[in-house]
């Protein structure tokens, strides 16, 4: 399929201050000259802004990351995730129409876009709001037929509840996202036959829903305000420390006393943990045997400063909180999948069924 720039181009593209904080932030993952290689992660974040890709925006990114102009006009034509004309201000419906989809109703879900959106794919409605296209295999296929809203997945469609869901956005409402038949997950539909012990331990949603319940970005526009910049990989926290009033300005001034809501909610902040500069002589935990840390999270982990079981054990309700927010990517992950629980067995030399299955693998 031939993908072209859009006809009508704006004149200019500029991060929001927040955005190209973190844009700029992106850069530094990277060693010194290879700074290209964060062009998807800039033009992804500049498509949420905006809704789609606009030529001064493919310009912009490439002066940026020192990138020839065609260089990243050739990485947003390839990548069918990179819209290339305006879409709607709300949404841009995706419905997937491959193999399985096809045969559950995708049709019908297509039907449903062409009369209350456009009848055409990559057409705008009237209102300005939606616009729809038909897309390849979403990978959801046992629940089937589903369409991509935004970020997120609404899986197991009817015609009636996807004209429900597009009414629902056009007066402002968001729809939680995920299966929309009563389903948890992609368990069978007349129910679990087998691990039925895990209902009782798992959050309101499933994985992917429960997170684009708590982050609260599941098809609005990113401006990079939502959740604050981190760049944990330099070794800076969340949030950059206030800069204190001086002392003079605040000489024979008493603090006023804190209401007893005001208290609580005080008791109840984030705290950072105790944090080392390196593991201990006998070498770090293998942190991996806490259930719900990869690769990924024990690297993140070891360059908070965290290297053993001990450490973990430890953590107040506050400082687990404060780990939680500096997560990024994984954000709740470590009270979700407690922690600081698992962390005080190992750390007493015990072993957690999942650190068992871990060390046979």
């Amino acid at each position: 399929m031939l993908r072209r720039l859009h006809s009508e181009q704006p004149d200019s593209f500029a991060f929001t201050p927040a955005n190209k904080k973190w844009a700029e932030a992106q850069t530094t993952k990277f060693p010194e000259g290879r700074q290209a290689s964060a062009i998807i992660p800039l033009l992804w974040r500049a498509q949420e802004q905006e809704g789609w890709l606009s030529q001064p925006a493919i310009e912009h990114i490439g002066d940026m990351l020192g990138m020839a102009h065609i260089r990243v006009l050739e990485v947003a034509t390839f990548y069918f995730m990179f819209q290339l004309q305006p879409v709607g201000s709300v949404a841009n419906i995706m419905v997937c129409s491959t193999t399985t989809c096809m045969i559950c109703g995708a049709e019908d879900l297509i039907s449903v876009c062409k009369e209350k959106i456009a009848a055409n794919p990559h057409e705008i409605s009237a209102d300005g709001k939606f616009s729809w296209e038909e897309v390849e295999c979403l990978g959801s296929c046992s629940n089937a037929p589903m369409a991509q809203i935004g970020k997120d997945y609404y899986e197991d469609l009817t015609t009636e509840r996807l004209a429900e869901i597009i009414d629902e956005l056009a007066a402002g409402r968001v729809p939680v996202p995920g299966p929309q038949n009563g389903r948890y997950a992609a368990e069978p539909l007349a129910g679990l036959t087998s691990l039925t012990g895990y209902e009782s331990g798992r959050t309101q949603y499933n994985a992917s829903v429960q997170l684009a319940q708590d982050i609260g970005d599941t098809v609005k526009r990113i401006d990079g305000t939502e959740v604050p910049l981190t760049t944990p990989w330099l070794g800076t926290g969340r949030k950059a420390a206030k800069k204190p009033a001086s002392k003079k300005a605040n000489a024979g001034r008493k603090p006023a006393p804190k209401a007893p809501a005001e208290a609580k909610a005080a008791a109840g902040r984030p705290k950072k943990p105790k944090t080392m500069k390196a593991a201990r002589k006998s070498g770090a935990d293998d942190l991996k045997l806490i259930k719900g840390v990869g690769p990924k999270l024990e690297k993140l982990l070891n360059t908070l400063g965290f290297f053993h079981f001990n450490q973990v054990a430890n953590w107040s309700k506050d400082e687990l909180s404060w780990v939680d927010d500096n997560l990024e990517g994984f954000k709740g992950r470590a009270t979700r999948d407690d922690w600081v629980s698992q962390a005080k067995i190992l750390a007493g030399g015990g072993a957690t069924e999942f650190s068992k299955r871990a060390k046979n693998q």
